[in-house]
């Protein structure tokens, strides 16, 4: 008997994604909650590992080895991940904003935000310097100035100046590291560390002596007891009148929370979340770990130790607000373990007053960062369900061996379709014209020519607002293919199991985001259906109207230019995601990708002779329709055809989508290669294939970059059989 998933019944929203949720989530994946719906908040798809920053900025490691790739361990938690940042949060409505779309609603919510270093009231420095804090922002753009610098550095350019603004402990670590980087280039000019008070004036007295002898070995000069007055592209501006050059000036002095949090309706300490023992709020429901908050029982530095420490605890009371168990309470340690890097590969350590540094003092730091992260790139591999001991013996040839895909990689094969279509009586109705392809038709309405198509797909994100927003952009595809103008539609929605609240908070999310989509397209939705299974799908019915007849597949002419407007790689990216085996970035960005609306440029290629839709039979597949439509061949140049980040990678690793196999049996002829395979991968709100005239296609792909597209000129049709020819 089949036995349904467990219905989702709470939802539980974590905002930001520090260090006491990334490990939050580790310990989620390993031991999920029934019945609760776990969401994370975060402005992109990577968070950055503090104790790795200083190492990164000196060079000692690489931009990947610094992030926690939060799309692998939100797939590994089974939470979804938003990618955004909040902007704003409501306790009493209980709901928490976030830019570009609509609120996330929550029964629990915790808060692991980070701090800031910016520096607001600072003249020049919001246009002129950089925080450290947050750290992602800091090092994307630290890694850009350093290749800079050596790219200059092969044209005998002058030195760099470089200035940090805050003489703590984590100031002097970054001027060290950016010193060490820029001497192994060969470009340090000057470096400054400036403080109002005494530079570590904080720091034991042993402690600051060994920073001090760093700093002559590393060219850093101080400057102390002195303001900053204001800051240049150049040069910062002392009070006292003095100038030092500074060609990256970066701001480390003090903590500031995130301006947001002032108006979220929590009681607060110096602006952060004061929370009590359990780490919850002065709101029932709401938690706050790390830099964000402030432990009103036992007040404690900021440090990326009691965040890490904070996560057992968090994790806990989490799931005992759910279960109505009793809460935890967390006991900072009065001291901890100090290690701080020196620059070059050597670090400075202290402990209950003790201080020891050298080689090996880096090597053992480097041995504890690298612990923590292989915690997040190794992630545990948890059981699957097996298979009944008895079963039909082709079973699990056609389960395989990954998972199933989501979007048009979970579709019917092409030739399954034409099989099962085949034997259909063609219409009666005078007024309805089928046209080449499955799934659209024009229809005649009181002298009127309105197109209709529809269009479903299985989920291949956890989110429901971005998932409508593919689903949106996907169903319109066709009707943009054809060059109408989208008119009205109807949504068919299958929602997984939930309670009626949450029913209710998904059902708003997805109808606000299509909402929004076929809005900006110029239609309305106009109604629908809505249905409960065991996973979410949607799918949209769609009509649009035409000035003139249609653009199909049949029409193009020999010698037509092919124009693609979209990049190609969605299946092959999104199965990896599903297997935990893509980057976060290489998701985020074909995410951003496929809810691209193609209205524009369905307008830019009106004059098109034919014309498709990139979807479920890949770019060769879809280009076989047009050759079969228009009975011409097509050659296609492989190195001209665009592919999203991180799709040949994919491909050459061999992951392949659940419905390539079928796709790839249409054109057996074609070389047997990954860089080929792509041609044949299931694209999700892919592009539109255009034939044109030559005459006209260079103006039509100028037009088409210059509105925003990533369009290029992949190929031309020609007089022969139909079928693919590769150049």
């Amino acid at each position: 008997m089949h036995s349904p998933p467990l219905p989702a019944t709470k939802d539980v929203v974590l905002i930001g994604g520090g260090h006491a949720h990334a490990l939050l989530l580790l310990k989620w994946g390993m031991r999920p909650l029934a019945g609760a719906r776990l969401t994370l908040i975060n402005p992109g798809p990577s968070a950055p590992y503090s104790g790795m920053l200083p190492g990164f900025v000196a060079g000692h490691y690489q931009r990947d080895e610094l992030d926690i790739d939060l799309v692998k361990l939100a797939r590994f938690a089974g939470a979804r991940l938003v990618l955004g940042a909040a902007t704003a949060m409501d306790p009493v409505a209980r709901q928490v904003q976030v830019s570009g779309r609509a609120p996330i609603a929550y029964d629990l919510a915790s808060l692991d935000v980070g701090i800031t270093s910016d520096m607001p009231d600072l003249p020049g420095f919001a246009r002129y310097g950089l925080p450290a804090k947050p750290l992602g922002a800091f090092a994307r753009t630290w890694d850009q100035f350093r290749q800079a610098q050596a790219d200059r550095a092969a044209a005998s350019g002058p030195a760099a100046n470089i200035a940090v603004i805050g003489g703590g402990v984590a100031g002097a670590e970054l001027i060290l590291a950016m010193a060490h980087a820029l001497a192994q280039q060969g470009r340090l000019g000057q470096a400054c560390l400036i403080d109002s008070r005494r530079v570590l004036g904080q720091a034991s007295p042993e402690l600051r002596r060994r920073l001090l002898r760093a700093f002559c070995e590393h060219r850093v000069t101080l400057v102390e007891n002195t303001a900053v007055a204001r800051i240049e592209s150049d040069r910062i501006l002392l009070e006292d009148g003095r100038t030092v050059l500074s060609d990256f000036t970066t701001g480390a002095a003090g903590a500031r929370p995130q301006d947001w949090i002032a108006q979220s309706g929590l009681a607060l300490q110096d602006g952060f979340i004061k929370v009590d023992e359990t780490l919850q709020s002065s709101v029932p429901g709401v938690f706050a770990a790390g830099d964000c908050a402030h432990m009103t029982a036992t007040p404690r530095p900021k440090a990326g130790v009691y965040a890490v420490r904070q996560a057992p605890i968090l994790y806990h009371n989490l799931r005992a607000q759910l279960t109505q168990d009793p809460l935890r309470k967390y006991q900072p340690q009065k001291d901890y373990l100090k290690l701080i890097s020196l620059g070059r590969a050597e670090a400075l350590g202290e402990r209950i007053g003790l201080q020891f540094s050298g080689a090996l003092v880096w090597h053992w730091k480097d041995r504890i960062d690298r612990a923590f992260m292989d915690q997040f790139r190794n992630l545990p591999q948890m059981p699957t369900a097996s298979l009944p001991p008895e079963h039909t013996h082709d079973l699990p040839a056609i389960l395989g061996d990954k998972p199933m895909c989501g979007g048009c990689g979970a579709k019917a094969g092409r030739a399954a379709l034409r099989g099962a279509l085949t034997g259909l009586a063609a219409p009666r109705r005078s007024d309805v014209t089928p046209l080449p392809g499955d799934d659209a038709a024009l229809v005649q309405t009181g002298g009127a020519r309105q197109v209709i198509t529809t269009d479903h797909l299985r989920a291949s994100t956890l989110d429901p607002e971005v998932m409508a927003r593919i689903a949106a952009v996907h169903a319109l595809g066709d009707i943009w293919a054809m060059a109408a103008a989208p008119q009205v539609a109807t949504a068919n929605l299958i929602l997984p199991r939930l309670s009626p609240a949450l029913q209710q908070r998904s059902l708003a999310e997805i109808m606000g985001a299509a909402t929004q989509v076929f809005q900006d397209a110029g239609a309305d939705i106009i109604g629908g259906h809505t249905s409960l299974g065991d996973e979410l799908s949607i799918g949209f019915t769609v009509t649009g109207l035409c000035d003139s007849p249609p653009v199909t597949l049949g029409g193009a002419q020999p010698g037509d230019v092919l124009i693609l407007t979209k990049p190609i790689g969605s299946g092959v990216i999104m199965a990896a995601e599903m297997q935990g085996a893509a980057k976060g970035t290489w998701v985020a960005a074909a995410l951003a990708r496929m809810v691209q609306p193609q209205g524009a440029a369905s307008r830019i290629l009106a004059s098109a002779h034919a014309m498709t839709d990139v979807t479920g039979f890949g770019l060769a597949g879809h280009l076989l329709g047009i050759c079969e439509a228009s009975g011409l061949a097509a050659q296609l140049d492989l190195a001209a055809v665009p592919l999203m980040q991180g799709a040949a990678t994919l491909s050459a690793r061999g992951i392949r989508s659940s419905l390539f196999e079928d796709n790839r049996a249409l054109a057996p002829e074609l070389p047997d290669r990954p860089d080929v395979d792509l041609l044949f991968d299931p694209q999700t709100a892919g592009g539109l294939l255009a034939a044109l005239a030559p005459d006209e296609a260079e103006d039509k792909l100028q037009d088409l970059r210059a509105a925003g597209f990533e369009a290029a000129r992949i190929g031309c049709l020609q007089a022969g059989a139909p079928g693919l020819t590769l150049v």
